[in-house]
């Protein structure tokens, strides 16, 4: 057994408190892991149980990727308890500076969405304005 104490059903516990997660609602509903590998950035979300033609859209502007997916929930007579999460989710993720829009691409293998794009060195974003120097006097 392990070190930490759980918490069991009593007069002070109606339930079991382990099996609860603190903060539910705050949970991410798409969870992803993003790696910088050479020039390639990769984003892997874990997609498990949807049809990635029919109930994932990905779509780019202003420098982010924004994920929608529909999960849709399985009839089953006997279900007696379910912690999977239904219904429609979305996450957005923002992409390095240097991310070239036209390399965007994704696949979908065992569950686990995969979104690549090349990152080159970004431009410089600073540039120097020169003064224009003219006569203050109006004629």
């Amino acid at each position: 057994m392990s070190t930490i104490t759980r918490w069991k059903r009593g007069p002070l516990a109606p339930f079991d408190w382990a099996d609860l997660s603190l903060f539910p609602m705050l949970a991410p509903s798409i969870r992803i892991e993003n790696y910088l590998e050479g020039d390639q950035y990769v984003i892997r979300a874990e997609l498990p149980g949807i049809d990635p033609v029919k109930d994932v859209r990905i779509t780019y502007a202003g420098g982010e990727l924004r994920l929608d997916v529909e999960r849709k929930e399985l009839v089953h007579q006997d279900k007696i308890r379910s912690e999977f999460h239904y219904g429609s989710f979305f996450r957005t993720i923002p992409l390095p500076t240097g991310a070239i829009e036209k390399t965007i691409a994704a696949r979908y293998v065992d569950g686990i969405l995969e979104i690549t794009a090349k990152v080159a060195e970004p431009a410089p974003v600073t540039k120097e304005i020169p003064v224009k120097i003219e006569n203050g006097k109006k004629g």
